[in-house]
């Protein structure tokens, strides 16, 4: 690992930030201090692009239209202003930037959408934090000099009782 990435990991927050793509509608809890009040601003818009989509330095930019006019703006995800990011609805989109949205207006301007149910969000947010918790943990074991290569780290020894079990679980969902 270069020390580029070694960097971008260490500023990285323990934020639990959902699963934002393209074409999702959200909602960005922003804090503004105005003197020496400090408040919280929500952004709700369509992300019509994610900037340099890995690391400390992703950034999505977000449109909405007020009184007939566009606005967008880009927020760093992963900044201390950035309260939390809520995932309101979704989009079904072809594309990887959607400026041509900037084009559309009134029913041109849609896309077609799922809404988001809060449990589903959470339920990402925590495999999303039980993902990077494990590959944490093998990035440890193998700078302890526990486990030799990362290929040891993902195999994990399969029994047919640990195979009962996950197909019991996948019944149960």
């Amino acid at each position: 690992m270069n020390l580029l990435q070694e960097v971008q990991k260490l500023a990285i927050p323990k934020k639990k930030i959902p699963d934002v793509k393209i074409g999702n509608t959200v909602k960005v809890h922003q804090k503004i201090k105005e003197g020496e009040k400090e408040r919280i601003q929500i952004f709700e818009g369509l992300v019509i692009a994610i900037n340099s989509g890995h690391g400390a330095d992703k950034s999505i930019t977000v449109r909405k239209v007020v009184g007939g006019i566009g606005v967008e703006r880009t927020f760093a995800v992963y900044s201390k202003n950035i309260e939390k990011i809520e995932v309101k609805k979704q989009s079904k989109v072809r594309r990887a930037k959607l400026y041509y949205m900037r084009d559309r207006r009134g029913k041109s301007a849609r896309l077609k959408e799922t809404f988001v149910k809060e449990e589903e969000v959470e339920k990402s947010i925590e495999e999303l934090a039980e993902q990077k918790a494990k590959e944490e943990e093998q990035e440890a074991a193998i700078e302890r000099g526990e486990i030799t290569t990362e290929t040891e780290a993902t195999e994990a020894p399969t029994t047919p009782e640990g195979e009962e079990s996950k197909k019991e679980e996948a019944k149960q969902e």
